[in-house]
């Protein structure tokens, strides 16, 4: 879904860190933030929504870089609701599904990673920046 209002342009941690500029950081900050998260508010959060929660961080940050001009913004929370990624980028894009196969046949890199987004999470909103870009909010529930 994509916001029709303009968010701030800021999409940073809620903590005083620099944000990840690449997937791998991206993921070792959500495995932190959530266990700190999950514990401090006794939530539960199994194995398999930490695995879900850590490929879609993944698939965000990477579509940020290959496709959005780099990560400008990046935001994990956790409620009971689920752990919430925000990674914004560069580009005013939407992110769209590639076809599965291309004339080159199924050996085709790419394309799989926003299917695999909307896949694994409960809610997805894609909103404008003011400064330009976009914002991408994906909510992975706990299982």
């Amino acid at each position: 879904m994509r916001d029709k209002h303009r968010t701030s342009c800021s999409a940073t941690l809620r903590e005083p860190r620099r944000q990840p500029c690449r997937p791998a950081e991206a993921r070792r900050t959500v495995e932190r933030v959530v266990a700190e998260r999950c514990r401090a508010r006794a939530i539960p959060c199994g194995e398999a929504t930490m695995e879900d929660a850590l490929l879609v961080t993944s698939e965000l940050t990477t579509n940020a870089i290959l496709h959005g001009g780099g990560i400008t913004g990046f935001d994990v929370d956790v409620d009971s609701g689920g752990v919430r990624v925000s990674v914004s980028d560069n580009s005013d894009e939407l992110p769209v599904a590639a076809a599965p196969v291309d004339e080159r046949g199924p050996t085709r890199l790419g394309g799989r990673g926003w299917p695999i987004v909307c896949r694994l999470s409960r809610d997805i909103r894609v909103a404008q920046l003011p400064c330009g870009g976009k914002r991408i909010t994906a909510v992975v529930p706990l299982h």
